[in-house]
């Protein structure tokens, strides 16, 4: 592979953790570089910064992939940063300037995540939210088999009210770099028709909506997403 190939940075979203994205890795095999980062999920501004570090610590082109809420972070955290040649929303947030996670969750109906959360304060101050483990599988994860969707409820990141009320600041990166947008039409925590909306607002180069696909698909349909990846690899 040539030096110029781009790190695929992969950044998990909210109920989700950095190792949701091993059966991608293992698809994209050893022909490419490969950072998933742990995404503190603290608000907006804070975690693109830290991607942003990340990004800037690899020292060479990237290619910025987020999960549903990532979308959010990567959305911001590729503004400005000339070393970012594309982005890829997997079940993800494309945001414009202004809009949120819960905004745009809340766009068109359909969304079930509110009734499955739980929520407790933290010492930094407000609350931050998880999906209850009784609601994990069919929430987040309706197509991985069951003994998993147990072990990722319980390792699941919580993320903070604040994060999913952050809208973005500046201009979408999407507007300026190209993108490729996979999604589940079985998502039940960002509607299928927010999904369209947003992807179709971009005019991405690639979509591609997946048939049953839940919000876990990183888990469910790693190869599909790879090979979305390797589509933003190739056409960046």
């Amino acid at each position: 592979m040539p030096d110029s190939q781009p790190t695929v940075v992969l950044v998990h979203g909210a109920f989700a953790e950095s190792a949701s994205w091993n059966g991608v890795i293992e698809r994209l095999g050893a022909g490419y570089d490969v950072v998933a980062a742990a995404n503190p999920l603290r608000g907006v501004a804070g975690d693109a910064a830290y991607v942003r570090d990340v990004i800037r610590g690899i020292g060479g082109p990237v290619i910025l992939v987020g999960h549903s809420y990532g979308g959010m972070v990567i959305t911001q955290a590729a503004a400005d940063e000339a070393s970012v040649r594309a982005l890829v929303y997997v079940n993800a947030f494309a945001p414009e300037t202004g809009e949120s996670a819960l905004s745009l969750s809340g766009k068109f109906p359909g969304s079930t995540l509110a009734g499955t959360l739980v929520q407790y304060p933290v010492s930094t101050g407000g609350n931050e939210v998880a999906i209850g483990q009784d609601a994990y599988h069919a929430q987040f994860a309706a197509d991985v088999p069951p003994d998993l969707a147990a072990l990722m409820a319980r390792t699941q990141r919580p993320i903070t009210e604040q994060a999913l009320g952050d809208g973005l600041s500046g201009a979408p990166a999407w507007r300026s770099l190209p993108s490729w947008f996979i999604f589940g039409d079985a998502d039940r925590n960002i509607p299928v028709a927010a999904h369209r909306f947003m992807a179709e607002r971009a005019e991405p180069r690639g979509q591609r909506e997946i048939v049953g696909g839940s919000h876990a698909m990183a888990v469910s349909q790693p190869s599909e997403i790879a090979e979305t990846i390797i589509e933003a690899v190739r056409g960046s």
